[in-house]
């Protein structure tokens, strides 16, 4: 049993899931918070399993 799997990245929004009215926060605004928070994690992961690279 894995009990620290790889990280996922998160799901990309759909170009309709933006409704171009400058919304704040815009769903590419989480977006891009959400994958630079995956890419820390990844690399913390990362170091805790240089194997896996």
């Amino acid at each position: 049993m894995n009990n620290d799997p790889r990280p996922t990245p998160p799901e990309q929004p759909l170009p309709s899931e933006c409704c171009d009215s400058g919304c704040s926060p815009c769903v590419w605004d989480l977006y891009s918070e959400e994958l630079a928070h995956y890419r820390q994690e990844l690399a913390d992961w990362q170091a805790r399993h240089p194997e896996e690279k």
